[in-house]
């Protein structure tokens, strides 16, 4: 755990791709390549620059691929510094996606949220397609896969999340679409006996986007925070990327099924005045809080990895002072308030 707030994106960069020793024990036990498909998402580099490191830690030789279109033109070369080999393709041109180097370890990040109301054959095609060309073409392989917590649908604030066992009731176009990614990648895994980890990922944060960035900048900006998606759950991105990283350890077919969030329940509104305190600004609030919220219990991936050790308190300090000195920022808003699954 970083005892000081990165300064510096470098800096930023660097802990969010430091391997915990967990991480690097299992890049010890892994035999092989490891491949990251959609490698060019927020999350993507620094996952595989943390298992690049561990890897070398290790001192395990493999090549750490890194899959994308590279809407950045930055990123190959950034990747290649890193000791990560980055391959440009288009997921969805299967003749691309077959050409692409066997790995026995796949780490799945392709899909579409923002823009699935506006585009949903895409989505539908980017969500649910792609998984069964993927198992297909990495039938020999463990396959790590992202998914999100918007599967379960709003759950009661009382009950403290959403549990793996839940019944999915999922609410819009993407909610759906990622249920169909999971059902497409079960389908294969049991068919050909693939050992998956589907990862129910419950917002992720940094210093230049999540949650609480989208909350700092709005405190920050004195404009209103809306509380009626009343609470939320969050994790420090490095440790989400170890506990991705660490579920290849627990891959099974039937996929094995992991909430990955910090364990603690936030509440907008006690979030906000707390930027608000530490900010010097007056806080505005606008709504209600409801009774139910898109929240998960990640007590599986704890019991069975670890407990995340950056607590809330200490991300919203570090986000603070990142956007009170102008820290970079990705504008790559959550827009954890919405209710209707409409992205």
């Amino acid at each position: 755990m970083m005892s000081m707030p990165p300064k510096i994106v470098a800096e930023l960069d660097d802990a969010l791709s430091t391997p915990p020793p967990g991480v690097v024990d299992t890049m010890n036990r892994l035999d092989g390549d490891l491949i990251v498909l959609g490698v060019g998402g927020k999350m993507g580099p620094t996952l595989a620059r943390m298992a690049r490191r561990a890897s070398d830690m290790a001192g395990v030789r493999r090549r750490v691929i890194g899959v994308s279109r590279f809407s950045s033109p930055a990123l190959p070369d950034d990747l290649r510094r890193n000791g990560i080999e980055p391959i440009t393709c288009d997921l969805l041109d299967e003749d691309a996606l077959e050409r692409l180097p066997d790995a026995p370890n796949v780490v799945f990040m392709a899909g579409l949220k923002f823009g699935s109301s506006s585009r949903q054959a895409l989505t539908w095609a980017m969500n649910c397609y792609l998984p069964g060309a993927v198992s297909r073409k990495y039938r020999h392989s463990r396959i790590v896969a992202f998914s999100t917590g918007n599967v379960y649908g709003l759950s009661p604030v009382s009950r403290g999340g959403s549990v793996e066992s839940d019944e999915p009731r999922p609410v819009g176009c993407y909610a759906h679409t990622c249920l169909g990614r999971e059902m497409v990648f079960e389908h294969f895994s049991r068919a050909l006996g693939i050992p998956m980890a589907m990862i129910r990922l419950n917002y992720a944060v940094e210093l230049r986007y999540g949650v609480l960035v989208d909350i700092a900048r709005q405190v920050w900006a004195q404009k209103p925070v809306s509380v009626r998606m009343g609470h939320f759950n969050a994790i420090w991105q490095a440790e989400a990327n170890a506990m991705a990283l660490e579920a290849f350890d627990h891959a099974a077919s039937p996929p094995l099924l992991l909430n990955v969030t910090g364990q603690e329940l936030l509440s907008v509104r006690q979030v906000a005045g707390e930027f608000g305190r530490l900010m010097g600004k007056p806080v505005h609030l606008e709504g209600e809080e409801s009774r139910d919220a898109l929240i998960s219990n990640a007590r599986r991936a704890c019991e069975l990895i670890g407990t995340p050790t950056v607590s809330s308190g200490q991300m919203i300090e570090w986000i603070a002072e990142w956007v009170m000195k102008g820290g970079e920022l990705l504008d790559k808003p959550t827009h954890f308030e919405v209710r209707d699954g409409n992205y």
